[in-house]
């Protein structure tokens, strides 16, 4: 993708949730998020590259002690349709016995989130939560009712840029949530 296609691309997108709203629903997760788990000296596990906006807004907002650290695993690359499971790092802090919490960007099929969950618990992980900026709306989840334990926003089955998201390696940095004309 070249700089002017990726600039097309923003320019014909449809804003489906502006910043303002993105960054209510950050704050608005960040209290549902203490209210459970201030008292359980947590691992957040951001999912790279996806999970670092989302991530790194949420975090500041999070006045409890608990442990950062990050993992990344795509099924994506720079396709807009998914593939088998790609570990290019994963979690190197101790998971035994602790609550970890996944912070990604997108709860779309599940099937990334599922397999690094399945993952933690394989490692001795007491508890997996999951936190989502955004859950799109489709009936193609990984199983049914697979849900994040905390979603900041729901949206249409679109292929979403912004805040996070990508299209084609752009637009992680876009002011909002976009849907990508004609996908």
């Amino acid at each position: 993708m070249t700089v002017d296609e990726a600039n097309q691309a923003l320019a014909e997108a449809d804003l489906l949730v502006a910043g303002e709203d993105v960054t209510a629903a950050i704050g608005r997760l960040a209290g549902e998020i203490t209210t459970q788990l201030s008292g359980a000296n947590p691992v957040l596990l951001c999912v790279m590259n996806g999970g670092l906006i989302f991530a790194g807004q949420l975090l500041t907002r999070l006045v409890f002690p608990l442990e950062v650290e990050y993992c990344h695993a795509t099924r994506y690359g720079r396709e807009t349709t998914g593939a088998g499971l790609d570990w290019i790092v994963r979690p190197r802090l101790e998971l035994r016995g602790r609550t970890v919490l996944l912070l990604d960007d997108i709860l779309d099929e599940g099937i990334t989130l599922a397999a690094i969950a399945d993952y933690c618990r394989q490692q001795g992980a007491a508890r997996v939560m999951m936190a989502v900026l955004v859950d799109k709306r489709h009936d193609r989840k990984v199983s049914s009712g697979f849900r994040a334990d905390f979603t900041g926003v729901e949206t249409e089955d679109r292929f979403l840029f912004g805040f996070g998201l990508d299209y084609k390696g752009y637009w992680r940095n876009a002011p909002g949530i976009y849907a990508v004309k004609g996908l």
